[in-house]
């Protein structure tokens, strides 16, 4: 059951979990959430342009 969302849609927390990870490692968990909500945005938008 994909809804209108499509299958891109799960780069969103893909990239909080990767943002998580890297906020960790770096002792600066703020800014990887952020980094990380922002790439999985872009990776969304992305994976939106090449569906169609």
């Amino acid at each position: 059951m994909e809804g209108k969302r499509g299958k891109g849609a799960i780069f969103i927390p893909a990239g909080l979990f990767l943002g998580f990870g890297i906020g960790f490692a770096v002792n600066n968990i703020p800014a990887g959430i952020f980094v990380g909500f922002g790439a999985g945005f872009a990776a969304y938008a992305i994976s939106l342009f090449f569906e169609k």
